[in-house]
C-alpha cells in the first residue's frame, strides 16, 4: 500500500537510507561536512526526495526557539492608522524573511485573551502601542524582545521605544493658532490613558502659557465621533463666550466636534477654528477640510519592526523620533473671520 496518507518522517528517510535520523538532521540541515561521508549524505538525499520528504520547518524553528513571526497588538479602533503601521511593519519584515500578525487589543471587556496557546514558544518578539499595552500582560508580551509604539522612552516595558515626534506636532498646532491670533482655547482631549495623550496636552498647555492672555480649558471624550459631539455640546451649553479655537487629540475627535458646533450654529472657522492630529482620509472628507498634523503611520511601523530587528541582532536600534508636519487647511483662520 503506498503512504500516500501519511506525511512521510525523517525515521521513514534514515530507514530508506540505512542511516540514523541523527545523520538525517545534519545532511538535511546542511551540517554534514567532516561528519558523514559524500556517499552517504548524497543517500540521504536521493532517500529523501524519492519519499517526498519535506522538513517540519515549524517543528524545527519552534525546536531552535525561532519562528520568524512577530506579533504586532494594536488598540481595536476603527481607523486605518494602525492599518498603515501594520503595513510599513509587514513590509520591513518581509524583507527579513519574518511574518507579522495583527493582533487588536479588545477594549472594554478586560484583559485580552492570549492568541497562543504558549506566546513564548510561537513568537519571536512583539510590537506594541502604548495605547494597549493591558494585553501585554495576557500574552506574556513583556517576556519576549519587545518594542513599544508611543511610549514614555523613560519608563517603558520595552527593550526599545519608536515614537512620532508628537510634541513637535502638538507645537506646530499651537503656534499656528496662536499666530492666527487665538486667545481662547477648547482642548478636546482623548479619554484614553496614553502617554502620547498626556504630551499633547502637556505641550499644549506650556505652548500656550508663553502668550499672555492665553486661556485653554480641557474636555475629555472618548476616541468616537458621537462621543466627540456630546462633550463639545456639553462644553458650548457651558455659560460665557465660547472659545475661538477647538483642538482635538485626533481627527475623529474633530469630526465630532464639527457636528457640535453646526448644532450650535456655529461655522468653522469664522466662529471657531478646529485642528486634528493624524492626516486620516476623513480629514478631507469633511466640509471645510481639516487642518491636522500629519503622521506617517507606515514609516511608523517600518520603524518599529527595524527596532525589533536591531533588538534580536542585539544591535542598538534607532532612537531619534519621527518627524510630523501640520497640514493646513480651510478649518483654521483668524477669530472672527468672515
Amino acid at each position: 500500500m503506498p503512504r500516500s496518507s501519511t506525511r512521510p518522517t525523517s525515521r521513514d528517510v534514515a530507514q530508506a537510507a540505512g542511516v540514523s535520523q541523527a545523520a538525517v538532521s545534519l545532511v538535511l540541515g546542511d551540517k554534514w561536512h567532516g561528519r558523514v561521508s559524500p556517499a552517504t549524505a548524497q543517500r540521504v538525499r536521493d532517500a529523501a526526495h524519492r519519499l517526498g520528504y519535506r522538513p517540519n520547518l515549524a517543528a524545527r524553528n519552534l525546536r531552535l526557539g525561532h519562528t520568524r513571526t512577530v506579533l504586532l497588538v494594536v488598540p481595536a479602533l476603527t481607523t486605518e492608522f494602525f492599518a498603515g503601521v501594520y503595513t510599513g511593519a509587514a513590509r520591513i519584515a518581509a524583507q527579513h524573511g519574518f511574518g507579522v500578525v495583527l493582533y487588536p487589543s479588545p477594549e472594554g471587556i478586560g484583559p485580552a485573551r492570549n492568541p497562543f496557546a504558549s506566546a513564548q514558544a510561537a513568537l519571536d518578539g512583539i510590537i506594541a502601542s502604548s495605547m494597549a499595552a493591558d494585553a501585554l500582560t495576557a500574552i506574556r508580551g513583556d517576556q519576549l524582545p519587545l518594542v513599544m509604539l508611543d511610549s514614555d522612552p523613560e519608563g517603558s516595558l520595552g527593550a526599545a521605544t519608536v515614537n512620532l515626534d508628537i510634541a513637535d506636532g502638538t507645537r506646530q498646532i499651537a503656534d499656528h493658532l496662536l499666530g492666527l491670533g487665538h486667545r481662547r482655547f477648547l482642548h478636546l482631549a482623548a479619554d484614553v490613558p496614553s502617554w502620547t495623550f498626556d504630551v499633547r496636552a502637556r505641550e499644549l498647555a506650556a505652548r500656550t502659557a508663553t502668550v499672555p492672555g492665553t486661556d485653554v480649558r480641557t474636555i475629555r471624550a472618548p476616541l468616537s465621533i458621537e462621543d466627540a459631539t456630546t462633550a463639545t455640546e456639553t462644553a458650548l451649553a457651558t455659560p460665557g463666550p465660547h472659545p475661538t479655537a477647538l483642538v482635538c487629540d485626533d481627527d475623529k475627535l474633530a469630526a465630532g466636534a464639527y457636528k457640535a458646533l453646526r448644532r450650535h450654529g456655529l461655522r468653522v472657522p469664522t466662529d471657531v477654528s478646529v485642528t486634528g492630529i493624524d492626516d486620516l482620509a476623513l480629514a478631507t472628507a469633511i466640509d471645510p477640510e481639516l487642518t491636522t498634523v500629519r503622521l506617517d503611520a507606515e514609516l511608523f511601523g517600518e520603524r518599529g519592526m527595524q527596532a525589533l530587528l536591531a533588538v534580536l541582532d542585539d544591535r542598538a536600534p534607532d532612537r531619534t523620533d519621527i518627524p510630523v508636519h501640520l497640514v493646513v487647511r480651510g478649518s483654521t483662520a483668524p477669530p472672527g473671520h468672515t
